[in-house]
C-alpha cells in the first residue's frame, strides 16, 4: 500500500441492529491489508466501543478512517448533546446510558477507557449542545 486508504461511515443513532458494523468493515479491511492482528485487534475494539457511544449518547455521527502503513487514524463527529464532563466519563464504570441501553447489555461505563486503552492517541473536542469530535490514532509498530 503505497498511499493512505479513506473510508467514511455514517452511523445510525435509531438502529442498534446494526451498531457495529462499521468498525466490522474497518477490521475487514485491516485484515485484507495484511495489518498485524495486534493492530487490527486495538482497531476493531476502539472503533467498535466508539461507535456504540455514537449510538448510544448522541443519535448517530460520522466515522472517517485514514489508513496508512504507519498509522490507522480514525474520526468520529457527532451533532449529539456534547460530553458534561470528560473527565468523569473516562473514570470505568462511569456511565449516563439510559436504562433502557443497559437493558441491552450497553452502557457499562468502559467505552471512554476502553478506547484509551487500545489507542496510541486519543483526543476528545466536545461542546455542550453541539456535538463531540474523538480523534484517534493506532501505531503500526
Amino acid at each position: 500500500m503505497s498511499e493512505a486508504i479513506k473510508l467514511h461511515y455514517d452511523v445510525d443513532g435509531k438502529d442498534f441492529t446494526r451498531a457495529g458494523e462499521a468498525s466490522g468493515k474497518i477490521k475487514k479491511t485491516l485484515k485484507d491489508i495484511g495489518y498485524p492482528p495486534e493492530i487490527i485487534r486495538n482497531t476493531a475494539i476502539a472503533v467498535y466501543e466508539a461507535e456504540i457511544n455514537l449510538v448510544i449518547h448522541a443519535g448517530g455521527g460520522e466515522i472517517d478512517v485514514e489508513i496508512a502503513p504507519e498509522y490507522v487514524h480514525v474520526v468520529l463527529t457527532d451533532h449529539g448533546p456534547g460530553i458534561e464532563n470528560v473527565e468523569l466519563a473516562m473514570q470505568e464504570g462511569y456511565s449516563t446510558a439510559p436504562d433502557q441501553v443497559r437493558a441491552l447489555g450497553f452502557g457499562a461505563g468502559m467505552g471512554l477507557p476502553n478506547i484509551k486503552k487500545y489507542t496510541d492517541e486519543m483526543k476528545i473536542d466536545t461542546v455542550l449542545g453541539e456535538g463531540t469530535v474523538m480523534t484517534l490514532k493506532i501505531y503500526v509498530k
